[in-house]
């Protein structure tokens, strides 16, 4: 029965759909389509019904409905003359907006003798001036500056005696024409430029009814107008819906007075207005407020709630908790108040568990009900508990609340006396106080800045199928957040959920935290310093995994090749220039018609074999994307077979049926189910086969939010308050936006809750499967992602625009991801969506030479990119800015193993090294790699200086070991940044391991080691250091003891070093090189290993000591004495 209906559906689905990208007739391409469907939900019926045409695009971002006039019998195109669905001949750019308010209609738009036609192009007026037609019922439109007539006056007239500029709006409020405001005795003329109304009193200063207009001229209420609350701040208040709200309608002819205001001054409101908890988060309703038991009130700030929570609202425990072994557990009762949307949890339970002692978890969740709760692994803390870095205390009084403090200081870091706890079926909420308005977390965004704004911002979270932009959910959710106290100290909290959610900050400081299902279950990290906030963190979600070195070098990718000639003549010219480049990608345009684990035996013909030349002759690495979309619409396809068999597909509502969407192969696809264990067969089955076809070295996981081209499926969602519940938090579109019905379902539930958990749940047996189909470390990297991939996975920051913006917001996303546990972590450089300049991508290059993950990518249809593209200058600052990386990815290789072990960030912030320093607080355009290396990239247009912060410590020029001026120390330094520098400085204290660069890691491993020793404070000039080396790609090497560990230690007088482990005998090949000592005052003598060495230079300027041709093995380097 399943396969029939399957069979039927797809038939009907081929029978629908227009063209494929590849079938397509339009001779229009992809990237210039003008969209002929702007609006939300199009479909190939809706489209057609517009006279448009309907091609798929081979990549993201085109319409896929849209205007050619071509095809002008099938898709008429606005401005045409013989176009059925507009009359005008005027061109879309020419055409002069009839109706610039808000509220245009087809009717208000023809009450004015206008003519309305839908525009293609964003920004475009839909309702515009046309003299050459005639409106039927409407007037002359012949636009703004000319002789409109209306009865009884002229706008030519009235011009000459109120101008423009003095005009005082008489319809403030959304939806004017003509006829409405003629009805309040009010003149309506089109103004000749932006800005003026266009209805207006007949005098300048306005009526002079003393704002007691509407309800037959009388206002019924003595409330005066500067005591008005607007009852509609939204905006498109009408008469009606304002009275529907139970609210007053009066006109006033003073600017920004609300004609729909509240029935009350509510001026004894009391209590502090920033810690109010939003009663009406769906949008203002004093009807609905009263309903929940809520109070109204005023508001002197912007974004303070008028309608929130009372004291007495909530729970109240009944009786005394029961204790546990390291814990509580309450019984709740509510109390207060009608429900907010129904379902309400009663009785509650709530769960205190101390933890460790810097960890305590807490949850809310019914006793009676094994409601979804997010099935990630909590690790055990390695240290019992012993001695609470916390003190958790209660209330009952007025309604449960409680308190978490920090034991040393006193500090509350969690608050709930800020009352609005709610638990109901499809509405959860929890707010509290914060200890500072220092916010950082929360995910997946593209924020501005890495500390939060605290003004009412709110973010939502819902994996999403959605290219960076300000204040959408991404394709991740990270539902964490660290909070750095007024005393320095941190603390992090994860709200461990994954159904859609939002959270609320708030400048009292303050966060209130929404969800629609599953529990509230938190955990909270307490530090102190932020490093050991993300090292607890990682402790209990996962440690990152330990990457292979090759993955530390360059990487080249892009859609759009589209053809295995164009990859090789990529790779051939930045191998012409000699610019390092370790790993190249292939995007969808290898496979054939975009099916997973194929590839188009045409235009890549002989993909396997130039696979394995690279490996063999070059030294390079191969990662290839799959993407979790599989087609239905060809015969003998194992990957649909096998699933099939296995019964691996999310279903529909029914838990039987697959369900169908769209996205980049043929026809209808299912999406396998990763939540269940026979889907991890079949999966890793299905990789293994693929690579004795297609010899990768990593998988790179799309597409997983997951993302469908349609809105649920191909024949929609069905209504239910599943799909459609009472709340949605503030993400872009609703929950089945570009992505599947939230009641179909998985194995462990629907995807209402496990949605944003399929990339997480993908990485995992991808991970393994890299692993048994190569024998070697698995690299991966997902573009969703949730707590805990970062064990799996990297992750790139996703379709960027080529902006410097995006360039600039990149550090910002990088610093977030190291918070969040996934320190592997990039933006595609040079910028994924739009063409690249120059200048741009030159600075983009020496920022992303510094990204854990450093990969350029591009998108289908934009200028090529690459080093290699642009000319011989381009070639040699990237060539030469790469040679840096590669110099210092022993370093990185060191950090990433400390990750790995430890659970400490790689890239990190400066107050994660200097948070005593509150300046670093909001540093977010310089980074650390490690405690050790500060670089401060250009990111604006046109500069040739960057302003950086130098933190109180000693730090030297990278290239020329000169000091920076202690008087320079705790201020910002204007540095000298050419086209062809990045600024880099080494913090004083530390020894980096270094090596000789080469094009490839293959190659660089095998060159002289070095040495980086920045001599530390002025007193003992104490530098210490690390190198961990093994053979950079064999499994669990540490957990095997094949690797070894060096310490170095060094003073003014020279360098100790001891070996910690020699388990990898790979280490006896390398020597040191050249050692590089930061810091000295003087040098005329060396000793190594106590025997005099002359092969040195000092530069008395720079104070920099270069010891070279030291080939001495590395295990063997016991000392070096300098004097």
């Amino acid at each position: 029965m399943v396969l029939l209906r399957l069979t039927v559906l797809t038939t009907l689905l081929a029978s629908a759909l227009g063209y494929t990208a590849q079938t397509c007739p339009s001779n229009i391409p992809e990237s210039q389509r003008r969209d002929c469907h702007p609006e939300h939900g199009s479909t190939e019926s809706s489209c057609a019904a517009k006279g448009c045409m309907w091609c798929e695009a081979s990549y993201q971002g085109p319409p896929w409905c849209f205007y050619d006039e071509s095809f002008a019998a099938n898709t008429p195109a606005p401005g045409s003359c013989d176009n059925s669905l507009c009359p005008s001949c005027i061109p879309e750019y020419q055409r002069q907006d009839c109706h610039p308010e808000h509220g245009s209609t087809e009717g208000s738009c023809a009450a004015r003798g206008c003519v309305w036609c839908p525009a293609s192009t964003p920004g475009t007026p839909w309702c515009f001036f046309d003299s050459n037609v005639v409106v039927p019922g409407g007037g002359n439109n012949n636009g703004g500056g000319g002789q409109h007539t209306h009865g009884v006056y002229t706008c030519s007239a009235v011009n000459s005696v109120i101008p423009e500029s003095q005009r005082v709006d008489c319809h403030p409020e959304h939806g004017s024409n003509q006829h409405s405001c003629e009805q309040k005795g009010c003149f309506w003329c089109p103004a000749s430029y932006d800005g003026p109304p266009w209805c207006f009193y007949n005098q300048t200063g306005g009526p002079d009814t003393g704002g007691l207009a509407g309800n037959n001229g009388v206002c019924p209420t003595d409330i005066t107008e500067e005591n008005r609350i607007d009852c509609y701040p939204g905006g498109g208040a009408t008469q009606g819906n304002c009275e529907a709200l139970g609210c007053i309608w009066c006109e006033s002819s003073v600017p920004n007075t609300p004609w729909c205001f509240y029935n009350g001054t509510f001026d004894d409101v009391g209590g502090e207005e920033t810690y109010r908890v939003d009663c009406s988060p769906e949008g203002l309703n004093p009807i609905k407020c009263a309903d929940r038991g809520c109070v109204m009130g005023a508001a002197s700030l912007p974004g303070v709630p008028r309608c929130y929570f009372p004291p007495d609202r909530g729970y109240q425990a009944v009786g005394a908790p029961q204790d546990l072994p390291n814990g509580l557990l309450f019984s709740l009762k509510r109390v207060g108040g009608n429900a907010m949307f129904g379902g309400e949890v009663d009785p509650l339970a709530f769960l205190v568990e101390y933890q460790s002692d810097s960890r305590i978890h807490f949850k809310f969740y019914d006793p009676n009900d094994n409601r979804f709760e997010v099935p990630l692994d909590i690790g055990t803390p390695a240290k019992p508990l012993n001695k609470a870095l916390y003190n958790f205390t209660w209330t009952n009084d007025p309604t449960f609340t409680f308190n978490i403090t920090r034991t040393d200081t006193g500090a509350t870091l969690f608050d709930t006396s800020m009352g609005g706890l709610v638990m109901e079926d499809q509405f959860l909420q929890i707010a509290t106080k914060l200890p500072s308005a220092k916010v950082y977390g929360f995910g997946e965004h593209e924020h501005k800045s890495y500390q939060h704004d605290m003004s009412y911002q709110t973010w939502g979270m819902y994996s999403r199928d959605q290219p960076p932009a300000y204040k959408g959910n991404l394709y991740g959710v990270h539902p964490f957040y660290m909070n750095v106290e007024d005393d320095d100290n941190a603390h992090g909290v994860l709200i461990l959920n994954s159904a859609a959610q939002d959270v609320t900050l708030t400048p009292a400081p303050a966060l209130i935290y929404r969800t629609i299902g599953g529990v509230l279950d938190l955990y909270m990290f307490l530090g102190p310093t932020p490093e050991n906030v993300v090292q607890q963190y990682t402790e209990a979600i996962g440690r990152p995994f330990m990457p292979p070195y090759w993955s530390l070098g360059f990487q080249l990718s892009r859609y759009g090749y589209n053809s295995l000639a164009t990859v090789s003549d990529t790779i051939d010219r930045i191998r012409a220039y000699d610019i390092p480049h370790d790993v190249q990608f292939g995007d969808i345009d290898y496979m054939d018609e975009q099916m997973d684990f194929t590839y188009d035996p045409v235009t890549y013909a002989g993909y396997p074999d130039y696979i394995r030349r690279l490996r063999n002759d070059h030294g390079m690495h191969f990662v290839t994307i799959l993407d979790p979309c599989i087609t239905t619409e060809r015969s003998n396809y194992r990957p649909y077979d096998l699933g099939q068999q296995m019964g691996i597909w999310i279903n529909e509502s029914d838990g039987r049926t697959p369900a169908l969407g769209k996205v980049w192969p043929p026809g209808a696809s299912v999406f396998p189910d990763y939540t269940s264990p026979y889907c991890h067969d079949y999966w890793i089955t299905l990789c293994k086969e693929f690579f004795s076809v297609l010899p990768y070295d990593g998988l790179w996981i799309d597409m997983n939010e997951p993302a469908n081209f349609g809105t649920g499926s191909i024949v929609g969602c069905d209504q239910n308050n599943i799909n459609q519940p009472p709340f949605l938090p503030k993400i872009w579109g609703d929950l089945a936006d570009k992505t599947l019905c939230p009641d179909f379902k998985t194995y462990i539930g629907n995807m209402y809750d496990t949605h944003s958990l399929f990339g997480w749940a993908q990485s995992p047996p991808t991970f393994q499967a890299v692993q048994e189909a190569s024998g070697k470390r698995a690299f991966v990297v997902s573009r969703s992602t949730f707590p805990g991939s970062g064990k799996y996975a990297a992750h790139w920051l996703g379709d960027n625009y080529s902006q410097w913006s995006n360039l600039k917001n990149s550090i910002v996303g990088m610093l977030e991801f190291s918070l969040f546990g996934i320190p592997y972590s990039g933006a595609d450089i040079c910028g994924f969506n739009g063409d690249a300049n120059y200048e741009q991508c030159n600075r983009w290059m020496q920022l992303g030479a510094f990204y854990p993950f450093a990969r350029n990518h591009n998108g289908l249809g934009y200028r090529e990119q690459d080093p290699g593209a642009w000319d011989a200058e381009f070639a040699r600052i990237s060539r030469e800015v790469l040679l840096v990386r590669y110099t210092l990815n022993p370093y990185l290789y060191l950090l990433f193993h400390q990750a790995h072990t430890e659970g400490s960030t790689v890239v990190r912030p400066l107050l994660h090294e200097f948070v005593n320093d509150k300046e670093t607080h909001t540093i977010d355009r310089q980074f650390l790699w490690g405690p050790a290396l500060l670089f401060s990239p250009v990111l604006d247009e046109g500069m040739t200086s960057v302003d950086a912060y130098f933190p109180k410590a000693r730090w030297y020029d990278y290239y020329t070991g000169a000091e920076i001026s202690p008087s320079q120390q705790m201020t910002y330094v204007t540095l000298n940044a050419p086209s062809d520098y990045i600024p880099i400085h080494v913090r004083g204290g530390y020894v980096i391991p270094t090596q000789e660069p080469a094009r490839t890691t293959t190659v660089s491993r095998t060159l002289p080691m070095g040495l980086i020793i920045a001599l530390g404070d002025a007193q003992s000039h104490m530098a210490r250091g690390t190198l961990f080396w093994d053979d950079g790609d064999s499994i669990d090497t540490y957990a095997n003891g094949n690797y070894f560990q060096m310490e170095f230690v060094a003073d003014e007088n020279g360098l100790q070093t001891l070996v910690h482990s020699d388990g990898y005998r790979g280490i006896d090949s390398l020597t040191f090189g050249t050692i590089r000592v930061f810091g000295l005052s003087s040098v005329s003598s060396i000793m190594i290993n106590g025997f005099p060495h002359s092969s040195f230079t000092f530069d008395p300027t720079t104070k920099e000591l270069q010891i070279t041709s030291i080939n001495v093995g590395v295990k063997d380097l016991q000392s070096i004495a300098w004097a």
